[in-house]
């Protein structure tokens, strides 16, 4: 996987700084069509609590394969599930179903939720 996102970052939009990534990140998962409170810019800092109660944490780096509604080959987010961290590496919003957004795991677990839980406050 390293070696993909190597490959790829020469064409790829990279930001450093908080400030200049919070708006990014908002910008980009406004502009693909997902909660602008899916980054890690919705907590300030590296981790959080989805309003779902998810207790999920943010790496210093986070890549992402973008498309309209979509985050597919995620790296650099996990969440906790009972006693065990998975990484998150896909999240999307169904086409069929835009008022949910699906998670996917790397152990291949998936669970929908409602969009609402990640709008930010606005």
């Amino acid at each position: 996987m390293a070696y993909q996102i190597e490959s790829h970052r020469s064409g790829a939009e990279v930001v450093t700084g908080d400030a200049i990534c919070k708006k990014k990140s908002i910008d980009l998962l406004e502009e693909l069509g997902l909660p602008k409170g899916l980054g890690p810019s919705a907590y300030g800092g590296h981790s959080g609590v989805w309003k779902i109660k998810q207790t999920v944490s943010y790496a210093a780096e986070v890549t992402a394969f973008v498309e309209k509604g979509k985050l597919q080959k995620i790296t650099g987010v996990k969440t906790k599930e009972l006693m065990l961290w998975l990484s998150v590496v896909e999240v999307y919003v169904p086409e069929a179903s835009p008022q949910k957004v699906t998670f996917k795991t790397g152990t291949g677990l998936s669970d929908s939720f409602d969009a609402t839980a990640f709008a930010l406050g606005e």
